[in-house]
């Protein structure tokens, strides 16, 4: 068994829930998306990791070199270590394949495990998403995954028509993506809580989770 190498929130659910990873935006922690979690799934386990890289002393998953440009060679190696610790937690912890429930930053660096380690995640809620990669190659591994994008109307971080482009690539490596847009910015409310619990709830009649 490997090292858990960010620290990291986990809390038990019910042994027959899809667990959710937790992933923050710029500025939060492990503890920031428990929550929100908890709103949207009551009884799964979850799995909060802390991003790595400092900006500012802002905790984030991956380095970006100016505000919506990122540091693909960073994007790309620390998706791959998110990844290798999601299979290490699931054989330390005894989980199934967690669906991502990332914001902002978060959702990015879910969107980009799911790009380049498809068999990492069982799916994503990604709130206020953007494309993290330019030109990733399709594996195809996303075959029978479902995925949530939801943005904001007047997001001046995460424009919808860039949610629109990274909609078209999940769905190019094989992916069921559903994009939602609600009124409102980068923030989350309400609307988000509701949208991502019914979409998760529909996914887990359809699929549930087995270790």
């Amino acid at each position: 068994m490997g090292d858990l190498a960010f620290v990291h929130r986990f809390e038990p659910g019910a042994p027959n829930a899809r667990p959710l990873l937790l992933l923050h935006g710029t500025g939060g922690d492990e503890n920031d998306l428990l929550r929100l979690g908890r709103m949207v799934a009551p009884e799964a386990p979850l799995l909060s990791p802390r991003g790595k890289v400092l900006e500012h002393g802002m905790p984030r998953f991956f380095r970006r070199r100016a505000e919506a440009v990122f540091d693909e060679a960073d994007v790309l190696a620390r998706a791959h270590e998110l990844a290798d610790f999601i299979a290490t937690a699931r054989e330390q912890y005894g989980l199934a394949a967690p669906v991502a429930l990332g914001y902002s930053n978060g959702a990015n660096v879910a969107a980009a495990v799911m790009l380049l380690r498809p068999e990492a995640l069982a799916g994503g809620i990604l709130l206020r998403a953007m494309v993290p990669l330019a030109n990733p190659e399709p594996t195809g591994g996303l075959a029978g995954k479902a995925v949530l994008i939801v943005s904001g109307a007047r997001d001046p971080i995460a424009a919808p028509a860039n949610a629109a482009r990274l909609k078209a690539l999940l769905e190019r490596a094989g992916a069921a993506v559903d994009h939602r847009i609600l009124p409102g910015g980068h923030e989350l409310s309400q609307a988000d809580v509701t949208l991502a619990r019914d979409w998760l709830q529909a996914q887990e009649a359809r699929v549930p989770a087995t270790p």
